[in-house]
């Protein structure tokens, strides 16, 4: 359900790591919850983040929610296709859905995020 090759934060992001860098993007967890997606506001580049803290928020038919960084970095690149298509986000969260890439400050900070199979239990626990 949720690719090993990501870890988990517990505000429903994800990180897939490579070297220090990481795309970052919501949990199919989060869009289901959240329903049809109909805009996002894309951070800007070059900005810095805080693990935990709101980096931007989505919009749905539902409500808006905020999207809170697994890490902390900089913003190198923000996936563009959201501007037109936000609805990518909930076809394919994991995939063409990703939101922005940072330049991690501490990739250590990972150590602190939960693999799939934690996340999974993690979103079954909070459902009950």
């Amino acid at each position: 359900m949720h690719p090993d090759d990501r870890k988990y934060h517990k505000e429903h992001t994800w990180a897939k790591i490579s070297g220090n860098r990481a795309l970052v993007g919501i949990t199919d967890h989060a869009q289901g919850s959240l329903g049809d997606i109909v805009f996002i506001e894309l951070p800007e580049v070059d900005s810095s983040v805080e693990v935990g803290v709101e980096v931007t928020e989505i919009e749905s038919t539902k409500t808006t929610a905020s999207v809170i960084s697994p890490l902390s970095g900089t913003i190198i690149r923000i996936n563009e296709l959201l501007d037109d298509s936000p609805e990518i986000i909930n076809e394919a969260p994991y995939d063409n859905g990703w939101i922005f890439e940072l330049e991690l400050l501490d990739a250590g900070e990972a150590e602190d995020m939960m693999d799939s199979s934690d996340y999974s239990r993690f979103v079954e626990e909070e459902e009950d």
